[in-house]
């Protein structure tokens, strides 16, 4: 007879929370470097990661550290575009991606604009955007985004245009 093998443990993951991360300006850079440097983001110093650090959300993992963030940043209402949002910087850090923290983003980034009373938010991918189609946005022509955002885009990069009415 065989010995039954022994018990695994299993860990649960550390509790997730999002909260914004003003003091982790520098921490949000080093996690948006593999996407930086990939071109799936735009680029970004860190003087810019600290200018716009109370924008970002944070999921943070095992120890604290930032396992993923997004920010959402407030356009304000022009003709034609009544007060809009834009989600960037959406990352997942490599080993922590599939564990929906990109959704859980997403969701958290959507709630913040419906608090802010924001009419829509936007956002600009060069992914196959299928994490935004599965909370609501798709795709528009650029024109159909606020201009001053729209004026920000680089055509180089390929990026589609995405829009959720809140």
């Amino acid at each position: 007879m065989t010995p039954a093998p022994a018990p695994v443990a299993v860990l649960a993951p550390a509790p997730v929370a999002v909260r914004t991360g003003p003091r982790d300006a520098r921490a949000l850079y080093e996690l948006s470097l593999p996407f930086l440097r990939s071109g799936a983001l735009r680029a970004r110093t860190p003087a810019d990661y600290r200018r716009a650090a109370d924008t970002f959300l944070v999921v943070r993992g095992p120890g604290g550290v930032p396992d993923a963030c997004a920010a959402l940043r407030l356009l304000p209402p022009g003709p034609g575009h009544p007060p809009t949002g834009v989600l960037h910087n959406l990352c997942v850090r490599a080993e922590r991606q599939g564990l929906g923290l990109g959704g859980l983003l997403v969701a958290a980034v959507l709630a913040r604009a419906r608090r802010a009373a924001l009419s829509a938010v936007v956002t600009a991918t060069t992914g196959d955007g299928a994490l935004f189609a599965r909370h609501g946005f798709a795709e528009v022509p650029v024109a159909a985004a606020p201009p001053s955002w729209a004026a920000e885009l680089d055509p180089a990069r390929g990026s589609r245009v995405l829009r959720r009415p809140l």
